[in-house]
């Protein structure tokens, strides 16, 4: 029998929730998770702890959101650490980079197999009516989003080899490990688990509000969400039509929409944009994740946009780019301008007014907003309908404040790259756009351009994967 390390402990699944604080891990022999499963509280508890889990600091919670990733994208860097020091110049052996990527690893197989256990359950892998319907999309589509961020941080780009090795797909909760696949395999795999879902979660909206676990669909992987992430892989796939096909069916067709140029300010800071967010993870603490980070100027670990962040926000700008001022703050020290990236930092932390904060306002990370939908109908229509693709384009340049480039004008794939960095800086975005266009970085500092490779773009599957096989 093979093995997987990173599933030492029975996967470390053997999960209880309570709804109040969302994970509670029991210890063995006090629960045994098919009776946690045989009730639909149960269920919704599991899927609430998996929901939980992407929270964790080695997930979205930081490592694939505001400092990983954003390191590697050279976006965000800091120069008195060691640990960004040699992610930014792509040093994968250093001890403390590998101790990330095997983090990322480890923690997302971990709560795959939290998800695999759910859709175990005899109620979800029988689903034929609601809400098991619903249990069970929104547990395929969480393995597929954790599945394809592993691809994506992993394993080459699709389109330059997709004969290429990917990762394991873990579709059981077992000790048993499938072996490693194609890259064209585990897409195959990603697309499927979403289609599925996709079906499974048709109507969802005629339930809106039943029941507790029917509210606030955004911090769920609700229909829409679930066809945004299929434009993200379709793209990814290299698949334009299917992208535009699907980011046009959100565009049109969720309650979600884009806000206006004077709703930018404290958006995202803490919380789940308004109107944008499709799909976010709750997270009450994720001030005190970011704080130290990114407010702070001089500590050990404090993260700094890169160098030439102004130019880029000062380039076509033609009108007031409200995200100039809404993401980034100027602090004097020693006489010189430094400027923070306050975009995530919650108001009502900061002033210490947290119990004045609307009940409507979720706090946590969104890891899907309307604009990336706008960008991918963008992207697909340049070479066919380069017109069109302006339209979208220009659109979220007006949400923002700023005037649409002439109609004359050809919209390029620098342009919107552009503009994309201008909405997501820190979100961890860029660094899997990049790869996927298979892009040079420049550093922070503006000193290295990085050519496109493997080398930069491929963190190593840790060692222990290997060593545990036999």
């Amino acid at each position: 029998m093979k093995t997987r390390h990173i599933f030492g402990m029975v996967a470390a699944a053997m999960l209880a929730v309570s709804c109040e604080n969302y994970l509670d891990i029991i210890p063995d022999g006090q629960v045994k998770r098919e009776e946690m499963l045989q009730t639909t509280e149960g269920i919704e508890d599991a899927l609430f702890g998996a929901y939980a889990q992407m929270r964790q600091q080695s997930l979205y919670g930081m490592a694939l959101s505001i400092y990983g990733v954003e390191v590697l994208a050279q976006d965000m860097d800091s120069q008195w650490s060691d640990f960004s020091n040699n992610m930014g110049t792509y040093n994968w052996e250093y001890s403390e980079v590998r101790d990330w990527s095997e983090g990322v690893w480890t923690e997302m197989y971990h709560n795959i197999s939290n998800v695999n256990s759910v859709l175990a359950a005899p109620m979800v892998s029988n689903a034929g009516e609601f809400p098991y319907t619903i249990y069970k999309g929104e547990a395929l589509a969480m393995r597929a989003f954790m599945h394809f961020d592993l691809v994506r941080l992993f394993a080459p780009q699709y389109t330059l080899d997709k004969a290429a090795g990917g990762i394991p797909y873990q579709t059981e909760f077992s000790l048993n490990t499938p072996d490693f696949e194609s890259l064209e395999a585990n897409y195959s795999h990603i697309l499927a688990d979403l289609l599925e879902a996709e079906t499974l979660l048709l109507g969802e909206e005629e339930h809106a509000g039943e029941t507790q676990f029917m509210l606030d669909r955004q911090t769920h992987l609700n229909l829409h969400a679930v066809r945004a992430e299929l434009a993200r892989v379709y793209l990814t796939m290299g698949n334009s039509a299917k992208a535009a096909e699907y980011a046009e069916k959100v565009i049109a067709e969720s309650p979600y929409s884009l806000k206006e140029k004077t709703e930018v300010i404290n958006d995202v800071a803490g919380i789940l944009s308004r109107k944008e967010c499709i799909f976010g993870v709750y997270y009450a603490d994720f001030y005190s994740n970011v704080n130290t980070l990114l407010q702070q100027q001089q500590s050990f670990y404090s993260l700094d946009p890169r160098d030439d962040f102004m130019d880029l926000y000062n380039t076509d700008a033609d009108g007031l780019d409200y995200r100039q001022t809404a993401y980034f703050t100027a602090v004097e020290t020693g006489g010189e301008l430094h400027y923070r990236l306050s975009k995530f930092t919650d108001i009502y932390e900061l002033n210490n007014m947290s119990a004045n904060r609307p009940q409507e306002l979720i706090p946590g990370i969104n890891l899907i907003r309307m604009p990336e939908m706008y960008y991918i109908m963008a992207e697909c229509l340049m070479d066919s309908d380069n017109a069109k693709a302006l339209e979208y384009y220009n659109t979220v340049r007006r949400h923002r404040g700023l005037e649409p480039l002439a109609s004359d004008r050809a919209l390029t794939l620098d342009l919107l790259n552009q503009e994309r960095l201008k909405e997501y800086f820190g979100e961890g975005l860029m660094f899997f756009n990049s790869k996927r266009l298979n892009l040079a970085l420049t550093s922070a500092d503006g000193t290295v351009v990085h050519q496109p490779s493997n080398a930069i773009y491929v963190a190593p599957i840790p060692d222990a994967e290997y060593a545990n096989r036999y």
